[in-house]
């Protein structure tokens, strides 16, 4: 899947972004699709996923209650809001899909290029 997302870029401590995912040619309600993210010298990790039922899970303590994900399937497109943004939030943020959710890089198969969230003052 050519997986794109887009809405990353530099924000202040405390402020929102809305990242999104998209596919040509190919819709994304078909597949459980995941966010990850990965800061410099880390792991990639597991933040959120919805699967092809719309079911939602969170793996992230670090972003409970900020970040969301929700899907607009009139767009295909499916959507990380980031409110309250923190400096340890900065990472490059990766979309991902696959037949289920899961927190692990492993467990899928299709991945975006990525897009940088930065949040500094």
């Amino acid at each position: 899947l050519p997986l794109v997302e887009s809405g990353g870029g530099l924000v202040q401590p405390g402020g929102s972004l809305r990242l999104s995912c998209t596919a040509s040619g190919f819709t994304l309600d078909y597949y459980a699709i995941g966010w990850f993210r990965q800061s410099p010298g880390k792991e990639r990790e597991g933040l959120l996923c919805i699967s092809r039922s719309g079911g939602r899970t969170n793996y992230a303590d670090s972003v409970n209650g900020r970040f969301t994900i929700s899907t607009n399937s009139a767009l295909n497109t499916v959507s990380l809001q980031m409110v309250d943004l923190k400096p340890e939030d900065t990472a490059v943020y990766y979309c991902a899909a696959d037949l289920r959710c899961s927190r692990r890089v492993g467990d899928f198969g299709s991945w975006g290029q990525g897009t940088q969230v930065t949040v500094s003052s």
